[in-house]
């Protein structure tokens, strides 16, 4: 394949992730929109009716610049994050490179892109992944980004079995024990130990990007490797991750043009039954603990629960409220509004190491709890 041809190709994928706040692709506006959108993600023409095929490249650059970009709720950045994973997982390294260079253009951080190709490890396997590693990193150099880029590890080998769990229990409760049970040798629990330390212990612990992000892209990494079970699972681990179901569906949207009509329509399917099924603000767990303190330990008590609440609310997806108020005249009277995305996140939640520290650390200083389970008026208000 000559250099022209290369060049075109890589123009015509990187239409594939357009803003999403762009204008909206109807039949009358799509040409110009196209136009303005190729413009803004790579600084050149679109439309230009040059080459050996500008009937079908008018086609394509018209459906994915002026209409594809345009569907869904996703923000640009989003976009160009999900089309680097997407072509990373089919190992479509030319093409990359051109969106790798356009994620930057439009405002992704060096170390959001890196870590969205890291994600891809444990889903793709590690060769695949140095490859697309590779493929940005000359990206950055050409762009006189200095490597290595700011490590983001959280964990040691100490904590990151620990770590690990707290977010696999809140995403994924059960993990996959059933699955691997009865695996011969018992290498079952080996898997199982490798995913909780490795997967979610070290990979989903790192900075540079939160929890959703990462929950959504290794959705769109699902859905492009055709892994039909696991996206059942992980639409509620994006649901839980706080990913709303028009997000999920949107970012298949997005993988169409990369994966075709058959494998985004059948993990949209799956997403419409899942939906249809999954955590809703109806299923939402909501309680008032109120809580005697004894005063003389007022402080202490407090320095628990301050520790307790950021680390739920921080490491828990399904932990979606924690407030807690003391009465003015009576500080050692506590209130608590709590709210669980279900009866299933709570129960995760209480056998966390954050709360057990909470609960053992507390046991002399809480004089009476009374818990109040409630049904809200308005499901699925949202505190601002």
């Amino acid at each position: 394949m000559n250099k022209y041809i290369i060049t075109v190709l890589t123009a015509l994928l990187a239409a594939l992730a357009l803003p999403g706040n762009a204008q909206t692709g109807t039949q009358t506006d799509r040409t110009e929109t196209c136009r303005q959108n190729y413009r803004t993600l790579f600084g050149g023409e679109a439309l230009t009716g040059e080459g050996t095929d500008p009937e079908l490249m008018a086609m394509l650059q018209k459906f994915i610049f002026g209409e594809v970009f345009a569907t869904g709720n996703l923000t640009i950045a989003q976009r160009e994050l999900i089309t680097c994973t997407v072509l990373a997982t089919m190992q479509t390294l030319p093409q990359l490179k051109a969106h790798a260079a356009a994620a930057l253009n439009v405002g992704v951080k060096p170390v959001e892109l890196r870590e969205a190709m890291y994600l891809t490890a444990p889903f793709i396997g590690f060769p695949k992944t140095l490859n697309a590693v590779g493929t940005v990193n000359e990206v950055l150099t050409e762009r006189g980004i200095s490597l290595p880029l700011e490590a983001q590890t959280t964990v040691t080998d100490a904590d990151r079995h620990e770590r690990g769990k707290e977010i696999q229990d809140s995403l994924y409760s059960g993990g996959i024990s059933a699955v691997m049970d009865g695996v011969p040798g018992g290498l079952g629990r080996d898997v199982e130990r490798f995913l909780t330390g490795y997967f979610f212990g070290e990979t989903y612990t790192r900075g540079g990007l939160d929890l959703k992000t990462r929950e959504l892209l290794g959705y769109c990494v699902l859905a492009t490797i055709g892994a039909d079970s696991q996206l059942s699972s992980h639409y509620h681990g994006n649901i839980k991750a706080g990913n709303t179901p028009e997000t999920v569906a949107s970012a298949i949207v997005q993988c169409l043009p990369y994966i075709g009509f058959p494998a985004a329509i059948k993990a949209l399917r799956i997403i419409k039954q899942e939906n249809a099924k999954g955590v809703t603000p109806a299923n939402n767990l909501v309680r008032l603990s109120r809580i005697t303190v004894d005063p003389a330990q007022l402080d202490a008590y407090n320095a628990f629960l301050r520790e307790e609440i950021e680390a739920s609310m921080r490491l828990e997806p399904g932990v979606l409220t924690l407030y807690a108020t003391a009465e003015k005249d009576a500080p050692h009277k506590i209130t608590i509004l709590e709210i669980y995305a279900d009866n299933a996140a709570y129960k995760a939640h209480i056998t966390t190491p954050h709360f057990k520290k909470y609960k053992e650390g507390t046991l002399s200083m809480v004089k009476n709890l009374e818990l109040v389970d409630t049904k809200p008026l308005i499901p699925g208000l949202k505190i601002k």
